[in-house]
């Protein structure tokens, strides 16, 4: 079963080839998991469906907090795409973005994004796991970028994501 998280400026249900997004910003967040970080991954695609930009967590890696793949796609963005490719493009994640990186994401004019596992899911997850949040509130990306067009989270992949989590942070 899909959920659709509707914005104001043009959210839509998610699609078979935004699934196939998905599933590679997993597999992105599976690399950053074997590399030793924190399984999250993301991927930027423009107006014609061309992959243009992808990432993984580096946040252990560098010791920088704001490594972030959809930190990374935002400045990337912001360097090499008019303004107006930017609008047009869709960001694809395997969980929700933080408040750091929805900033960013409004802030460089990007468009819509995709998610397979919401901020709410993950705040339940550490919270069953007895495992404490970190030292940002995590709030939805409407609540920080309202008019940004959403979609997510997708049950099936946010399962996967679930696990990823799980194995970061030693639970079986």
């Amino acid at each position: 079963m899909t959920n659709s998280v509707q914005a104001p400026g043009g959210g839509r249900a998610i699609t078979e080839q935004d699934r196939e997004r998905l599933r590679r910003c997993i597999e992105l967040a599976r690399e950053a998991l074997e590399a030793g970080d924190e399984p999250f991954g993301s991927i930027l695609v423009d107006a014609a469906g061309e992959v243009r930009f992808e990432d993984r967590n580096r946040v252990v890696e560098t010791g920088d907090h704001t490594r972030h793949p959809e930190f990374a796609i935002a400045r990337w963005a912001s360097e090499h795409l008019t303004p107006e490719e930017r609008k047009d493009a869709v960001v694809y994640t395997s969980g929700e973005h933080c408040p750091m990186c929805s900033a960013a994401h409004a802030w460089v004019g990007l468009g819509r994004i995709v998610y397979a596992s919401s901020s709410a899911q993950l705040v339940s997850w550490l919270a069953e796991w007895g495992v404490p949040g970190g030292p940002v509130a995590p709030h939805p990306i409407t609540d920080i970028a309202p008019f940004l067009p959403v979609a997510g989270p997708v049950d099936d992949l946010a399962d996967e994501v679930r696990e990823l989590q799980a194995l970061s942070h030693g639970v079986q």
